[in-house]
Order: C-alpha cells, then sequence, then structure tokens
C-alpha cells in the first residue's frame, strides 16, 4: 500500500477481519507425525473421548470444590442488599459503607480465571444481572477503571474523551449509542432499569427467590487481582463510588492472592474506612491438588496412568513454579497426547470391552510391537519353552493371551487403590510421616520399587504396633470402609475378614475382665532385689529379668493386633507391586518424563541458542545442513554473526567482526573468492550485519562496553 509524507515516519496497515489464517488442526497434526499411521485416527478418537472424561470430571470437581466459598459469597451479597432495604439506624450506618468480600484465593493464580467465572455465573443467575470483573492490566489509569465498569455493565460503548470516540466507534461491533464515563451516567442507567417493573411469564418459573424480594439488585464490581492494581487508581474509584453509595447499592469482591494486609497497605486509612470488609478463605491449592490426584489418577475408571518419574515432573513444577491445579491438568493432557502420539500399542488404552475388540485387530507390526516390550519378555521368559515358542511364532495365540493379560491389568488396578488407600490411612498419622503425609507421596514410593522392602516401610509397621488400641481399632474400621467400596471380586473377603477381627477387638475387654491376668501369678524378681544386695546375686537377678521379659507370653490384644497387621501386610504384598511387574503395562503407562519436562519446564535460552547454532532444526531447510556443528553460509543472517562471535574473547572488535561476516556471506552470494570485491563491506551488508548484532544484542547475548568504543562485550560463555 502506498502512502506520501513530507516527514518519515512509521505507518501501520492493520490486516482484514475477513482473512482467516489458515491453522492445522490438532487432528491432523496427530495423524502426520503419528507412528503408525494405520491407527492414528482410531488412537486420536480414543485420546479425545479420554480427555473429554478427564475434562468432565475435572469441571465437576472443581464445582464441588468451590460450592462452600461460592454459596458463601453469594449469601453475603443478598445480605448486604437486603441490609440496605431496611430502614433501622443501624443497617443505614452500615449502608453508608461499600460492602467488600475479601476473598482470599492464594498464590495459584492461573487458577483464579475459573473461579471468578463460577462466581459471575452464578451471581448473574440468582443475586443480580449486573456484575462487572476487571483486571488490572486493562485498568492503568483511572480513565480506563471507569469505562471498562461502565462498558460491562451497561453493555455499551463508553467514551472517555474526544479521541477516542472516533476509534471505539468504528472498532466496535456493538451497535449502541455512546455514552460519557461519569458515575452520574451509571446511576441514572440503573434508576432507568430498576423502575421497570419485571414482568413474568405464566408458568415459567424465575432464576432466583431473590429478584422477587429485592427491588433493587445489588451492582457487583469484582477486582480479579488487587495486588497488580494501581493503588493511588483504586483509591480514586473507591472514594468516587462513596459519594454515590445512596444512588448505587455497589457491592464489592477483592481477590486476593497474597494475605489480608494487602488492603491496609494499598489503602490508607481514610480509603478503607469506606469499606465493610469482610473475609472469605477459599480451599489451599495443596488440598486442591490432592483432592484431583485421588479423584483423577488414584482411580481405576482413567485408564491412562503415568509412571513414577513422570509424575514427579508434574508435582515438582506445581510445588516450585505456580501451583497451578490447572497447570497440573495441562500437564495431564500433554502426557495423554503424547503417549497416544508415540505409542501404537494405546489402542489397547481404552474401556474393557473396546481394548479386547482392539487386540482381535492388532496388525503385523503391532504384535511384534507386543513382543518386544520389555514387560511382555519377562512374561515369556517365565513361561514354559512351548508356550514361549507359541507366543512368539503363533500371532492367533498372542491376541488370546494378551486379551486375559489385559483383563488381569485391570483387575490389578482395581485392586492396587483401595489397598494403597488403606495403607495411606494407617501411616498418615504416625510421627514423622515414614511413608508421607499425603497419599501422592506414598503413590510414588510404591511406583518405584516394592514398597515392602523399603526401611520406611518397616518402621511404619513398627509404630503401627505402638498405637493405643482404641486408635488402632479406628484406623481398622476406617480400612473396612475403603475395602467396601471396591468393585474388584478378589476383594470382596478383605472387609468381612477385617471385621471379624474388629469384632475380637471388641470381644478382647470382656474376656480380659472374666480372666486373671498371667503376669500375676508369675513371681516377680524385683522382690528378691530389695533382700539381697551382694554383687553375684544382683547380676543373677537381672539376667532372669532378661531371659524372663523374651520368653514372656503375648497379651491377647499383642496377638491379636499382629494377626490383624499382618493381614495388612499380606493385602500390601499381594496387590501393591510396582507397575512395571504387570505384563503389557506399557499401552496404559506413559513414562517419557524428559518430553514432559522439556515442554513444562521451558528453557529459552537454550532454545534460542540451539535456534542460532543450528537453524535446520527449526527451520527444516536442505540448504541448511551442516556437519561438525558448523553453520552453513547460506543461513540467517544472525545465525552467521552469532557463530562468528563464538570464536571471539570478551571483547569482540566490530570491523573485524563485520569483515568475517562479509567474507561469509559474500561465499553465500556465489562471488569468484580471487575476485578483488569478495569480501568487501558495501551498505546492504553493513545494514544487514548492524540488524544481526542489534539483534544478538536485544537476546541478551552482547552488550556495548566503555573500555572500548570500537568494541563490544560477550555475555555467554558455552554452547547450548
Amino acid at each position: 500500500m502506498a502512502t506520501s509524507s513530507v516527514s518519515k515516519g512509521c505507518f501501520v496497515f492493520k490486516p482484514s477481519a475477513k482473512k482467516k489464517k489458515k491453522t492445522l488442526s490438532l487432528e491432523s497434526y496427530f495423524v502426520q507425525g503419528c507412528e503408525d499411521a494405520e491407527s492414528s485416527e482410531i488412537r486420536f478418537r480414543l485420546c479425545q473421548e479420554l480427555w473429554d472424561e478427564i475434562k468432565t470430571d475435572t469441571e465437576v470437581l472443581q464445582d464441588e470444590l468451590n460450592r462452600t466459598i461460592l454459596d458463601s459469597l453469594l449469601d453475603f451479597t443478598r445480605k448486604c442488599s437486603s441490609t440496605r432495604q431496611n430502614s433501622d439506624w443501624a443497617s443505614q450506618m452500615r449502608a453508608s459503607e461499600i460492602p467488600t468480600a475479601a476473598l482470599m484465593l492464594g498464590v495459584n493464580v492461573p487458577d483464579h480465571d475459573m473461579t471468578f467465572q463460577s462466581l459471575s455465573d452464578m451471581l448473574k443467575q440468582s443475586v443480580s444481572p449486573h456484575v462487572a470483573s476487571v483486571q488490572a492490566k486493562e485498568c492503568g489509569a483511572l480513565k480506563h477503571l471507569m469505562k471498562k465498569v461502565l462498558e460491562r455493565l451497561m453493555d455499551t460503548v463508553v467514551v472517555v474523551d474526544d479521541e477516542d470516540e472516533e476509534e471505539n466507534v468504528e472498532t466496535s461491533p456493538r451497535v449502541h449509542r455512546s455514552v460519557h464515563c461519569s458515575l452520574g451516567i451509571l446511576c441514572d442507567w440503573y434508576t432507568a432499569r430498576t423502575k421497570k417493573s419485571p414482568t413474568g411469564t405464566p408458568g415459567k418459573k424465575r432464576s432466583s427467590q431473590v429478584r422477587d424480594e429485592q427491588q433493587q439488585p445489588p451492582v457487583v464490581i469484582i477486582f480479579k487481582d488487587l495486588e497488580a492494581f494501581n493503588p493511588r487508581v483504586l483509591q480514586d474509584f473507591i472514594l468516587i463510588c462513596s459519594q454515590y453509595i445512596d444512588r448505587l447499592p455497589l457491592t464489592f469482591i477483592f481477590g486476593i492472592a497474597t494475605s489480608p494486609s494487602t488492603i491496609q497497605h494499598m489503602l490508607p486509612h481514610s480509603v478503607s474506612s469506606l469499606l465493610c470488609i469482610e473475609l472469605f478463605q477459599s480451599l489451599s491449592c495443596t488440598q486442591h491438588l490432592a483432592t484431583v490426584i485421588d479423584k483423577l489418577i488414584l482411580t481405576s475408571h482413567i485408564h491412562f496412568k503415568l509412571n513414577g518419574k513422570v509424575m514427579q515432573v508434574l508435582i515438582g513444577v506445581f510445588l516450585y513454579h505456580d501451583f497451578s491445579v490447572r497447570n497440573f491438568i495441562k500437564g495431564l493432557q500433554l502426557a495423554l497426547l503424547e503417549h497416544f502420539h508415540s505409542q501404537p500399542l494405546s489402542v489397547l488404552c481404552c474401556k474393557k470391552k473396546q481394548a479386547l475388540f482392539n487386540v482381535t485387530q492388532l496388525s503385523k507390526p503391532n504384535l511384534d510391537r507386543i513382543r518386544q516390550l520389555p514387560s511382555f519378555k519377562r512374561y515369556v521368559e517365565k513361561q514354559e519353552a512351548q508356550e514361549q515358542v507359541n507366543l512368539m511364532t503363533d500371532d492367533s495365540h498372542l491376541k488370546e493371551v494378551c486379551q486375559q493379560l489385559i483383563k488381569d491389568l485391570r483387575k490389578y488396578h482395581k485392586n492396587y487403590y483401595p489397598i494403597l488407600r488403606c495403607l495411606h490411612t494407617l501411616t498418615s498419622s504416625l510421627p514423622r510421616y515414614p511413608l508421607g503425609k499425603q497419599i501422592r507421596e506414598l503413590y510414588l514410593i510404591c511406583l518405584a520399587k516394592n514398597v515392602w522392602e523399603n526401611e520406611d516401610y518397616q518402621s511404619a509397621m513398627k509404630l503401627v504396633k505402638m498405637l493405643a488400641k482404641g486408635e488402632l481399632v479406628s484406623l481398622l474400621q476406617k480400612c473396612v470402609e475403603i475395602l467396601q467400596l471396591s468393585k474388584s471380586k478378589k476383594m470382596k473377603n478383605a472387609p468381612v475378614q477385617l471385621e471379624e477381627l474388629l469384632a475380637k477387638f471388641k470381644q478382647l475387654d470382656t474376656a480380659t475382665e472374666m480372666t486373671p491376668t498371667v503376669e500375676a501369678s508369675i513371681p516377680s524378681p524385683i522382690k528378691n532385689l530389695q533382700k539381697k544386695t551382694d554383687l553375684f546375686q544382683l547380676q543373677k537377678t537381672l539376667l532372669e529379668m532378661n531371659e524372663s521379659r523374651r520368653a514372656k507370653r503375648l497379651s491377647p490384644f499383642e496377638n491379636l493386633r499382629n494377626e490383624a497387621l499382618e493381614f495388612i501386610d499380606n493385602l500390601v504384598k499381594s496387590h501393591l507391586s510396582p507397575p512395571e511387574s504387570q505384563p503389557l503395562y506399557e499401552v496404559c503407562y506413559y513414562s517419557s518424563s524428559a518430553t514432559v519436562r522439556r515442554h513444562l519446564n521451558a528453557t529459552p535460552r537454550t532454545s534460542i541458542q540451539a535456534a542460532l547454532s543450528n537453524p535446520y532444526y527449526y527451520l527444516q531447510n536442505d540448504s541448511l545442513k551442516s556437519e561438525d556443528g558448523t553453520v552453513s553460509n547460506s543461513a540467517p543472517d544472525i545465525c552467521i554473526a552469532y557463530k562468528l562471535h563464538l570464536e571471539c574473547g570478551r571483547l569482540i572488535n566490530l570491523y573485524d567482526w563485520l569483515e568475517a561476516y562479509s567474507t561469509v556471506v559474500s561465499a553465500a552470494e556465489g562471488n569468484d573468492q580471487d575476485s578483488e570485491n569478495f569480501g568487501k563491506v558495501d551498505e546492504v551488508k553493513h545494514a544487514r550485519f548492524i540488524r544481526a548484532v542489534s539483534e544478538l544484542e536485544f537476546l541478551g547475548f552482547i552488550k556495548s562496553t566503555k573500555q572500548k568504543t570500537d568494541h563490544v562485550a560477550r555475555l555467554t560463555w558455552g554452547g547450548c
């Protein structure tokens, strides 16, 4: 597009909104780079179905976890609205303040959007249609804050000044009459809206009883990230709103990530005294994560699983980066997509009937892949010689065996998680938490190796033996309740046997009262110590006491306690073996922790250095291929400049750098090396070099130095 101007300038031409970019769909990307293209579409469909199931469960779980705090906020807004309508003196004094809910959400900022969206929807449905949410990044000045609030409440274009009016009229897709930015305009709009009597259609219920009772629904303004707001902007906005509180029933909701003292730090007493603040505490992010892991990962109805290393990566990102459950779910989605994309046998990672059918449809290459699985090789080695031959040569026999192995893997998961929860119930209340306080810690131990071979497990069992009778019976009762929820056929007898042991514990009290103690009939050696005082006899008596203590018979409670713990120990040894011990576990377990870490823990410097050192890795241009770490002379200018700067020391002479760059570029252009103009610096090469150096300086590889005016200092050392 041509332009003419007297002075030089920069002109921006916005692309037409009608042009749509062609984007590659997820399915196309999945199928293109997928191994075993024949089953790629089936695997993508299974992956999509499984992810939809996980997403649905996550949303339901999110609603359940936030229900208590959201209901409390709804009650708060209703109570504040009804208080304004009372005529007593105390209510009128309270009505002069702006009701404010300080919502403590924690530092997991990425999760806040979902919470505020649910809160906004529930407020509009049951309390008031007048709800506006604002963020600090869009409210840098007071006029911008006022503009956003009025636009979202009135659903119209708000003009801040004459310059913005033309832009808003041109760019806004909504056809509304623009209004000026003033709370007085909002008051007039609110009065006009509330004067209209709501007419309901017969036979149709209204969304809430509150709208029937309140003629003046509150105007709710949600500040999503209070800490990020400019304190001065917030103070001025509150002062202005306080002047209209008699005409406009305002209610504020502050989203706070750190501490309630943030309000005191941001607002002076003259401003905070205008607010009637009530504190609300949401569920902590660690409790939220524990619930998500318990409902989504430690369950048998979701067949996709993560191995221990991948779990450690996801939990590490959560604990040491952002505390975001939302990002944890994204990491789970990434692992799910990578598993179905890279593992051709993931067609068996689905519901039981579908998996058994897919086994019969396996192709010859996939059957060979099964034979190459490490877990299947270990299974074959345990079989007899003739069975080994049949498994390695007969495809139909292999399919029959795989169907049975898939059934066994499903049974393994059904038995695994109830026993895991029982073990966690017994050990989570022990001092020093030998097997971890959270169930995820115990789960990681069980994924790594046989948990009963762990020293912490043995010490935990010793500590359980030291528990009081009432506490032990209470823990065993919880184990019974957990096992009763299991749908596995093998686990039906386990709760029955535990209940029998609990019944024996209850009968133990009456039995001990009826029978005399054994210790009363045994003569105590301590009495002999009071009569005889010589050293020889003292030593003999102490030895007798030690031997009698060893030969002492166990009490009925100790025998019963040992029997109960031995029963739990047998359940652990039978059902808590690591997944690697199960044949065909690879079809359900994703194990590439390096891939997940590379995607989630971004390393910008490493990526930039890889791109500059080897541009072919990203551009996939055959002319950029090189060997021995060299850069092709046809590479982009910044790659050539970067490679040349690696050969320099701490200070780089710009002129020498320019000559070397010009020589490489001349070779790329195909100039004769014997000619006089070869390697000569012209204006075009000079400009290209300056741009490449500026880009390297912007990326942080070099900087200007005052030591020498024609030199730059190198800032990075070592390769990628």
